[in-house]
């Protein structure tokens, strides 16, 4: 099903008409859950991968492990709760029968930490055609972007997984692996549930404090101003959450600095300005930018489920943030670069 993202509450650019020039787009990928294939775009499915083509494996020793599992054990814990909640009326308590306790892991019960001194196989994140993709970003002769990563964090990386971006034409892919190692040891929060995407663009503004700062200060008095019609019960809007940038994962636009102020992310290479490749949000939306919650999803279902239905891709980067993938406008082969916010 496709998904569609509400109006905005406010025409902030007819309020600020300085906005227009510090507009773009951007490509909401709206995962969900799903059973996609290899021919599929998707986030945490199956990858076009060749069959003779090595699979990226990590080395980098993973000093640092917070509870640690085998994948099928998260599998198994994901697979026996879900079932659970899926029959469990929203509001009711967890309605588990006593095989299924009988069966739920542990999970304070963590894989050995001496795996992690082996090579670990990377994971798929994300699967993206271009034919699927509106405003899609690669090299000219790419229709696919596949994203891997490490599933463990990583100390040198602000503790965030390691990703790898690989572009290529599906074309040029013949028989295709069919079963890719598995990593090891995994960190939870960096296995994705499958899901399909559904991509849809839409419009964004540039994160305030990077906007000229008259600007900026015109738009925080505005806001102040909402603060006060939120206090005498009217309706209010913020720049930052309802108008700004899109949550959730998505394509190219604008990335936002709401946990730290903004700082340069620069090419390793040629030093180039990075921009925005992608954003792996662990929600779809949250208390805050509820404005952008998709259409097809403001009615909650009669049944709960065990990932609630702003959080399909069961991925989680911090303390529920993000994580911004970036790259070099010079070269794609550039080295990309990450930020957490």
């Amino acid at each position: 099903m496709a998904r569609t993202t509400p109006p905005p509450p406010v025409d902030i650019a007819a309020i600020f008409p300085e906005l227009r020039t510090h507009a773009g787009t951007t490509t909401r990928l709206h995962p969900r859950p799903g059973m996609p294939t290899a021919h599929d775009s998707s986030a945490g499915g199956p990858l076009l991968w060749p069959a003779d083509e090595p699979w990226p494996h990590c080395e980098d020793g993973h000093d640092y492990l917070f509870q640690p599992h085998r994948p099928e054990t998260i599998r198994r814990w994901r697979r026996i709760l879900d079932a659970a909640w899926g029959r469990t009326r929203r509001g009711e308590q967890l309605q588990l029968t006593e095989q299924e306790r009988a069966e739920l892991p542990d999970l304070d019960d963590c894989a050995p930490a001496e795996l992690a001194e082996q090579p670990i196989a990377m994971v798929p994140v994300l699967q993206l055609y271009r034919r699927d993709a509106p405003g899609f970003l690669g090299p000219d002769a790419a229709d696919l972007l596949q994203v891997l990563w490490c599933p463990l964090d990583h100390g040198e990386l602000g503790y965030n997984p390691r990703v790898l971006p690989v572009w290529r034409r599906a074309a040029d892919v013949g028989a295709v692996l069919p079963a890719p190692p598995e990593p090891l040891i995994v960190s939870e929060s960096y296995l994705p549930e499958p899901c399909l995407l559904h991509p849809e663009q839409v419009r964004e503004y540039e994160y305030g404090g990077l906007l000229p700062q008259e600007l900026d200060e015109r738009i925080q008095k505005w806001e102040e101003d909402q603060e006060e019609r939120r206090a005498d019960d009217e309706p209010a809007h913020s720049y930052q959450f309802d108008l700004s940038i899109a949550p959730g994962w998505k394509l190219g636009g604008f990335a936002s600095w709401h946990l730290t102020d903004p700082h340069p992310v620069d090419c390793g290479e040629c030093g180039e300005p990075m921009r925005l490749l992608l954003r792996i949000a662990s929600h779809e939306w949250d208390g805050g930018s509820g404005s952008w919650r998709p259409i097809e999803d403001a009615a909650p279902g009669e049944f709960s489920s065990l990932h609630s239905d702003n959080s399909p891709t069961a991925v989680s980067i911090g303390r529920s943030y993000s994580l911004w993938i970036f790259y070099c406008p010079v070269s794609f082969d550039h080295p990309h670069g990450t930020a957490m916010q």
